[in-house]
Parts: structure tokens; sequence; C-alpha cells
């Protein structure tokens, strides 16, 4: 498409972060060659002319150039942000502007490798996908014409994870995926646990699909039918609870799978002739098969003056973001006709917010109160109804959506609307990082983090709301920086005042029951769906993970994510008969690391710590010619060496060898004698530390599973987290 140059009248200067303009010199910039020919103004106009061209036949040239005023001016005060297909793929060779896809997987092995196929071309164009492997057979079932058996939808989801790991989507990022099995399925069980291993179909996330039935015979205690998707017939009967209690252990383990409750979901579906079975792989947009759909976010940090929400102006950027969405589907270029099809039969666009956390801070409001739940209906609500009002406005001018007549919205008697859904809350984890503001609805991850500077020097960041709070109350020091910087975390702090302390909870500071209600109360008033991760300490147990499953069906969310702080670092495979045993991962052929020295009360002790890409590996311990027990320190370092790879946390290894004191060592010190250990087991510790240190492989005391595998900086929680240090991570609709 080409577009006539207009001119544009500059908005007012926003002051990008050094970490925005680092992200998107890195990933959104385009390029000629090697060399970055964009900056930031530059890439707004790009994005806003190319989407407001296609408003010409509604107005001509006039509207076009009003709808690239309108678009330049919201991406450039950083208000509203398109997803990142949009920033990154808007006027190139490649427009593919949506960010959620779902396909059909058919249960034969032509339909199988065709959406593959389909798969890989919507991930090469930059878009995530969703499925239901629901209808594949149980594995045992007969295959006709080759007496052989099927193998089940776990496998498949293996091969589509292969394929997956290999593409990277748009050639910026990494394949991202969800896989949905309805919980009535006959492999449930396998696919329960298929994540169990630490690091295990990586380009996945596992939601089981839980209906109505299922949760009211967990309630009850009764048991309930698995059904075979080619017959429909029942196969067998599996107790409620005992399943429930398995989707729970996983999540506990390592965040999968997650629930997505169907029933409400189509509750809720505006094109019931269009059955939805899945989501995008954050969980937030459930589509018909290949169904399509473009993102943006209201950055709602940004609509805050003198400690109150300018609703006038947020309803204004509510209104473009409709009209930008809009506009996204007619510019859009799409992987398959399939997609462009349903895009534009049912024009599903997806409004949401980033910034929710930052909003209730300048207000004043704890986001764990009632206050704060209070407010994010309130606010939801205002949003929705600006939005459908938007939609409205534009089918006077455009139509509308072409299956309306066959909508709820028809059947009802209301008018007509331009889109079949506008609002979705995403994660948005690299436009946040862009607009320097929290991610979608989440509480703050951390008041700090560390991000390597150009050099290779790890530098404080500090959030940057709560560094005005703390300049403006007059503690803002390098102590109180140090202190942020070294726990993630204000509350422990002395000098804080305690109404900052209760602002500033982070997101593992919040109670669970907080992390629902939040999402509910978004919800409530939200068409499509919320992506939200309900943070758990890494003492919560089962039953805290079983509680907010069911609080989140209670409180009508259409799905729910957990995730139990270190959880990744510790997964655990499940045997046969439930039996828990650690897997070691493998040693590969090649690993890297450092070599320390310490003097110690027999001598000099070389402690030699590795590392492989998912981080540390093994210790190893030679004591040099002064004797002491190579035994005992050989034995220390197999222990902690096995202990890494089953991915025990190292700063707990860290904790339970520091300190430990030899005889020889404290008469060695009592003597005078140069000694830098107190044993040979804390100089291990201190090895490690240093190296932790070093190369970051665990930040505030989190689990090295936490760390970034691009640049070792902290990610945030959850299946879709995002490296707030590089971006990288994540599917973010952002």
């Amino acid at each position: 498409m080409t577009t006539t140059q207009t001119s544009l009248k500059a908005s007012l200067p926003v002051q990008l972060s050094p970490n925005a303009e680092r992200l998107l010199r890195e990933r959104y910039y385009l390029r000629d060659g090697a060399e970055v020919v964009e900056d930031f103004p530059a890439l707004a106009r790009r994005v806003a002319r190319f989407l407001a061209a296609v408003e010409e036949p509604y107005g001509g040239r006039a509207k076009v150039d009003e709808a690239t005023q309108l678009f330049y001016d919201a991406i450039t005060t950083l208000k509203l942000l398109p997803s990142s297909p949009i920033l990154m793929n808007a006027g190139t060779p490649m427009p593919c502007l949506c960010s959620c896809f779902v396909l059909p997987v058919a249960d034969s092995l032509a339909g199988i490798m065709r959406t593959l196929t389909d798969a890989m071309l919507i991930q090469k164009a930059g878009g995530g996908n969703g499925f239901s492997f629901s209808h594949l057979r149980p594995k045992g079932s007969p295959v006709a014409g080759t007496n052989g058996v099927a193998s089940g939808p776990v496998p498949f989801i293996e091969m589509f994870d292969k394929a997956s790991s290999a593409i990277r989507q748009g050639g910026r990022r990494h394949g991202a995926n969800m896989a949905i099995l309805r919980v009535d399925h006959p492999d449930i069980i396998d696919f329960i646990r298929a994540k169990a291993e630490v690091g295990k179909l990586p380009t996945f996330n596992f939601s089981v699909s839980a209906t109505d039935a299922f949760l009211r015979a967990v309630l009850s205690g009764e048991s309930y039918d698995l059904v075979d998707p080619r017959t429909g017939a029942p196969v067998r009967s599996l107790p409620a609870r005992q399943v429930f209690r398995l989707i729970a252990e996983a999540a506990w383990r390592c965040g999968d799978p997650g629930v997505v409750f169907i029933d409400e979901i189509n509750r809720n579906n505006p094109l019931p002739a269009c059955p939805i079975e899945a989501t995008n792989p954050c969980g937030e947009q459930p589509l018909e098969a290949y169904g399509a759909c473009s993102l943006a976010s209201a950055d709602l940090s940004a609509h805050v003056e003198a400690g109150s929400i300018n609703w006038g102006l947020l309803g204004n950027s509510v209104r473009v973001g409709v009209r930008l969405l809009d506009d996204a589907i007619d510019a859009s270029s799409y992987p398959l006709a399939e997609n462009e099809q349903v895009a534009k039969a049912n024009r599903k666009i997806g409004l949401g917010l980033m910034g929710w956390a930052h909003m209730l801070v300048k207000l004043g409001v704890p986001y764990d109160s009632d206050e704060g739940v209070q407010l994010a209906e309130k606010l939801m609500q205002f949003v929705s109804e600006h939005a459908v009002e938007a939609s409205r406005e534009l089918a006077k001018e455009r139509g509308p959506f072409p299956n309306f007549g066959k909508s709820v919205y028809a059947e009802r008697g209301e008018p007509a609307r331009r889109n079949a859904t506008v609002t979705t809350v995403a994660p948005t984890g690299s436009i946040s990082i862009i607009a320097d503001t929290s991610s979608g609805i989440e509480p703050i991850f951390a008041l700090a983090f560390r991000r390597t500077g150009d050099v290779g020097k790890a530098l404080p960041v500090i959030d940057p709301v709560f560094r005005a709070a703390a300049a403006e109350a007059g503690i803002l020091t390098d102590e109180l920086i140090q202190r942020i910087v070294d726990t993630g975390s204000v509350q422990d702090v002395p000098g804080v005042p305690a109404d900052m302390k209760r602002l500033f909870r982070t997101a593992h500071e919040i109670t669970p029951e907080w992390h629902v209600r939040m999402q509910a109360a978004i919800q409530k008033y939200t068409e499509n769906a919320v992506s939200k991760t309900v943070n758990l300490p890494a003492t919560a147990t089962v039953e805290d993970v079983e509680r907010v499953l069911l609080m989140a069906h209670e409180q009508r969310c259409k799905g729910v994510t957990v995730f139990r702080n270190g959880c990744r670092a510790g997964a655990l495979a499940l045997g046969a008969e439930g039996t828990r045993y650690v897997k070691m991962r493998e040693r590969p052929k090649v690993t890297f690391g450092r070599t320390e020295k310490f003097a110690t009360g027999c001598g000099k002790l070389f402690t030699h710590v590795n590392r492989d890409q998912k981080g540390l590996l093994e210790v190893f311990s030679n004591l040099g010619k002064g004797g002491g027990c190579p035994a005992q320190s050989e034995a220390t370092a197999r222990l902690v060496s096995l202990c890494l790879r089953c991915d025990v946390d190292p700063a707990e290894v860290v904790r339970q060898l520091r300190g430990i004191r030899c005889p020889t060592a404290c008469s060695a010190r009592a003597e005078g004698k140069p000694v830098d250990v107190l044993s040979c087991p804390d100089a291990v510790a201190q090895a490690i530390a240093n190296v932790m240190a070093d190369q970051r492989d665990v930040m505030h005391g989190k689990a090295a599973a936490n760390v970034c595998p691009v640049c070792g900086g902290e990610r945030e929680p959850g299946r879709c987290g995002v490296c707030r240090s590089c971006g990288a991570g994540g599917c973010d609709g952002g």
C-alpha cells in the first residue's frame, strides 16, 4: 500500500527512557542493513500514515490527514500504543498487523500437517497461535488403513513445538503458542503432566478447557465422563476432584497448565454460530477458527493529571484506539486467506489497558483494596462504553461488520456496530517498556532491576513512579536505591513512610485473593478476556492454587493463570503412580564459567563454577598441596552440582553453605594467617554468589528460571513474562 506523505504537526515531546530507546533500536526501528534508519517520531509517522491511508474511501484526503494526525499524536505522546506487530510491520513489505490467531486442528494427518504449515506462516509473519487439540482422537485409537493406533494429542503438540522453535516471529521474536485440551478428553492426564519437566515444550503455554459440568463435579465430589471426540460417546469416568488436584499440582510446580473457563467464554460469545474453543498464547483473546485480531493499549498512567483521572482525555484515547484498530483490519496483510475472511467478516479488535498499577499509585489508591477494585470496575465500564460507542459511530460511517445480522446484538435490537468485540486486556510486556509504565493490569513487579549497560556494567533502573514519589518525600538516597535494587521491594526498608509501603506493594506482596478480585473487576466490562497472572509466594501450597482456580470461576473470569515464585526452577515430573522425583538435566558437551582462588586453612582452594544456557550447572573444587580434606571438598562440589543440575535455586545453595566453619580455618585466622573463607563449603558458596552477581543468574533472590536468556536480567513472573531490561520474552500483544 502506498500513501501520500502528509505534513504532521509535532506532538508535545515525550522523553523516552534509556531502556525504551534501546528496545526500540534493537527490535522496532527500521534498518538499512545493520544501520538504524528510524527514530521514534519516524516510527510513529510510518505507522500513522500506513493505517490512516485506508480511510480515503470514507472521506477522501481530509479524512486520511485527520486520522494520521490523531494516530501520530497518540503514539508520540505514549497515551496509546498499538501492539508490537503494528509498530514493527506497518509500512513494511510484510504488513501483518494482527497479534492473535487461532487455528483449528482436524483429526487427520492431512489436517494436522496443514495446520502446522499454516501456523508456521503465521509465526513467520509475527503472530502468535492458539490451538485446541480437543478433536484429535485419544492415544491407542485405531487408525483406518494403517492397522496402527493413534498417538494422541501430546506427541503432535511436541511436533508443533519443535517446528515453532525453528522460526522466529516476524524474524524478531521467538514463537509463542497456546495448546488447549478439553478436560473431558480421554488424554487429559497426559496433557496436564506434559510440561512438568523443566524446559519441556518451551514455545507453548498450556491451558485446560474446563467446563461448568466439570467444576460442578469438583465441588460435589462426583466423577465425570471422558468423551471420545470422534464418537461423542463416554469411554470412562474419573473423579473430578482427582483431576482438579492434578491440574493444581502441575500449575504449582511449573505454572502450566492454566485454565480457561470455556462455557463462560461462549456465554459471552457475540457470534454463537462461531463457537470458540481456543485463545491466543496469553489467553486474553478467545477466537473462532481462523480468527485474527489486532491489539492496542492505552497507558492509564498517562491520563492522570494533578492526582485525578482526566476522563475526557481517556475517552478520547479510547475512541482513537478503536478507530486505529478498525483501520488495522483493512491495512493488514494476512498469512492465510481464511484469516482475512474471518477477520473482515467479524472485525474483532482488542483495545486494552496498561499502566494500571502506576495509575493507582498516582491516585493514592492501594492495589489490594476495595477502593482499588471498585475503581477498576468503574474505569473498565467507562472504557467499554466509549469503545462500543466509537464502534457504533464507525458503523454509521462505514457499515457494520458483515456478520452483524448473525450476532446477539442484532437479536437484542441493539444499534449496529463496526466490530464484533472491542476490548481486550493484554500483558503489554514490550509496549509497557516503551511507555515506561506498569504492565497491563498487573501490580508493579519490582521497584528496581539491573540493566546491562553498553560496556557490560549492571546499572540500576528504578521504577519511575516510585522514584518520583521517593524524591517528593525526600528519601531518594543512594542507600535506598541500593536496598530496593537488592530486594525489589521497599517493605523492609527503614525510613520509608508507611503510606508509601502500602501503595508500593509488589506482585508477590499482594495476596492471591486481590489478584483474582482485580481480574474479575476488569473482566466484568471486557468483551474479550483479560491476561493476568495470579502471583503466589514460593511458600504457597497446592491448596492455595485450588482456591485461586475456584475463586476465578466463581467470579466469572474467562480464564486464570497462577505462577508460584520460582516454580519453574523447581519443576518436578510425575511418576506413573503419582510419585514425585527430580529429573537432572543433561550436561552439554561444552560449558563455560570461571575459576576463583581462595586461601583456606588448608592452603589454596580453586573453585570452578560452570554454566550452560539455562543457568548454573556444576561446581568443581581442587585443593592445592597444603593437604586438607579433598574427599570432603569433592563431595561438597558433587552434591552442589547435583542440586544445580536439578534446578535448585542457586541462592538457596549459597544460603545453606555460607558461614559453615572449619576448625583449621579458625585456627589459621587466630594465628594471623591470611584466610579468605571459613571453610571449603563457604568458599563454594562465595564462588557461586560471585558468579551470580556477575552474570545475574538470580535477581532479588528469585530462581534462575526467571532469568532472561538474552541479557541475564530478570523476567516478570508468569507464562508471558517479559524481561524489563531488554524486552525479550513473552507474547505480549505489545
